[in-house]
């Protein structure tokens, strides 16, 4: 009607989500034999005048007796194979991943994915001249100085493959470090608190060293008393995460990591989870001798499950020298790589670091700039909260230790009075959020709260989504207290209904390659 107008009512919940559903083969399954999805052209006469046939000069030891196993498909049907697999997956770029906690799914701008595939990051060779790779040490050169600024640390390298890496070249580079002093046998302890990722207790292990995990008390936060009890001459340094997997800032950090440093340890700082907290505190005011940063997640790059990750790894000047090589320098005039490190760790991978993921946050980090950089903590803080003050008030859950108090940029809630109410438990939440197309992340260990289920909005999501993704949870508690059956069951809607967990316990039922699988159903020799 003329002169009216009409608002289109927002929907807050997708009740009629259906995925994609059907028994896709494996594609080892769809094997012809004799079929190809390309036929490679023979090589031209000249070329191989020149280069020899590619074969007689490979060692006989280095030669397979007969082909790999590999499926022989059709390129049409590859094809087809792989664009109906991607309508059975939920993901950020098709659905609300907020439930995706301790993981930092946002947004990856796709112009910064069109970088990345150029032929100019694709086509570069690890072994090519420094002079023809200038472009790319210079991106590297100047991450390297940004993180600088970020963190307040004086080198980074940019060598580590993910967070869990670099946590091991830190545990690594910490060993190293005692070792030269003459300590390394003495300072045999690591201490870490539970609620740090568990990366940082596994890598110290690798290295040797015996862990000491310090609980929180009831306001969510390790005990000054308790830290000293757990320090010594023994103590080689303290691993910790701030704000911890449940959102909560340590405001006393500064007093943990001197406590540390005056007992002779060193303090690594896992900033994995940094969204929040970008522009507004430093590892150096917090006193750490080193930190690291997730380059995906944190810098935007796709998180590293999704491949390929990049961790970032800061250190104090005094640990400079202790660095994997090579660095990346610069004097004025070019880039170079400098293997020349006193006390290098040495290589801790092949190369210089996962240079796509290196060149997508670089992009990330010029778009936006220190000021947007603190917008994104404010606004991850923000929608963070506003999930809280909303879940707070949904029958059956609850943010442990101290209730409800302000996090950081996610929080470990619990369904534990649910499940005592209803006898749904947190996996059968997860489940039935994938029938209205949400994923609420499973993962939380180690179990220190009960049936807990890990939400980070992260800056990505608007009001509305977040909205959405609350009328979820709120529709499932209803159903739990109205029709428990209804979420037991679940998921309905889904490509896969229910797992049967006794497989994750019996390595006997374990088949991770196919080739495995076919050996444990005694089918190894038909194929």
């Amino acid at each position: 009607m003329k002169g009216k107008i009409y608002v289109e009512e927002k929907y807050k919940l997708r009740e009629n989500f259906h995925q994609a559903k059907w028994d896709e083969p494996v594609i080892f399954e769809l094997h012809t034999p004799g079929e190809r999805g390309i036929l490679v052209p023979e090589v031209e006469p000249a070329i191989e005048e020149a280069v020899g046939d590619g074969v007689s000069a490979i060692p006989n030891n280095m030669v397979r007796k007969k082909g790999p196993a590999l499926p022989e498909v059709s390129q049409m049907r590859v094809l087809k194979h792989f664009l109906r697999m991607s309508q059975q997956c939920l993901g950020a770029d098709l659905n609300i991943d907020i439930g995706q906690g301790t993981c930092t799914v946002k947004y990856n701008p796709k112009i910064n994915e069109i970088l990345a595939g150029l032929p100019a990051a694709t086509e570069l060779h690890p072994w090519q001249d420094e002079s023809t790779v200038q472009g790319a040490l210079e991106i590297i050169y100047k991450m390297d100085q940004f993180l600088r600024e970020i963190s307040g640390m004086d080198r980074f390298t940019l060598q580590p493959s993910s967070g869990s890496h670099a946590i091991l070249v830190m545990a690594s580079m910490l060993h190293a470090y005692h070792e030269s002093r003459g300590e390394a046998e003495k300072r045999d302890e690591l201490i870490t608190t539970i609620f740090s990722h568990p990366s940082d207790p596994a890598a110290a292990v690798v290295k040797g060293y015996k862990v000491i995990t310090l609980y929180p008390g009831e306001d969510g936060l390790v005990n000054i008393e308790a830290l000293k009890a757990a320090v010594s001459d023994r103590t080689a340094g303290l691993f910790i995460t701030n704000p911890e997997d449940t959102g909560i800032f340590n405001p006393k950090i500064a007093e943990f990591t001197r406590i540390v440093r005056e007992a002779g340890g060193l303090c690594g700082y896992d900033q994995a989870n940094a969204n929040g907290i970008l522009g507004i505190t430093r590892a150096r005011e917090a006193g750490f001798d080193f930190c690291f940063f997730n380059l995906h997640k944190t810098f935007s790059a796709p998180h590293g499950c999704g491949g390929p990750g990049a961790g970032a790894l800061g250190v104090t000047k005094d640990l400079i020298d202790f660095l994997p090589v090579p660095v990346v320098d610069f004097d004025g005039e070019k880039y170079s790589l400098n293997d020349d490190l006193p006390h290098t760790i040495g290589k801790t991978r092949g190369f210089y670091g996962v240079f796509p993921v290196i060149l997508k946050a670089y992009a990330w980090i010029m778009s936006l700039g220190g000021k947007g950089l603190k917008e994104v903590a404010r606004v991850a803080v923000m929608n963070n909260n506003y999930i809280l003050e909303n879940i707070k008030n949904l029958k059956g859950a609850a943010s442990p230790y101290p209730a409800g108090k302000h996090r950081i940029e996610q929080v470990r809630y619990t369904w534990e009075t649910l499940t005592r109410d209803t006898g749904v438990t947190t996996e059968d939440v997860t489940n039935r959020m994938v029938d209205f197309g949400f994923h609420l992340w499973a993962s939380h260990h180690p179990f220190v709260v009960p049936q807990p289920f890990t939400i980070e909005p992260t800056e990505s999501y608007s009001k509305d989504e977040i909205d959405e993704y609350l009328e979820g949870l709120k529709k499932v508690v209803e159903e739990a207290y109205e029709n428990p059956e209804r979420v037991k069951t679940a998921p309905h809607n889904s490509v896969v209904h229910k797992i049967d967990h006794s497989t994750f316990d019996d390595p006997k039922k374990w088949a991770i390659t196919w080739r495995a699988y076919l050996k444990k159903h005694g089918q190894e020799d038909k194929k």
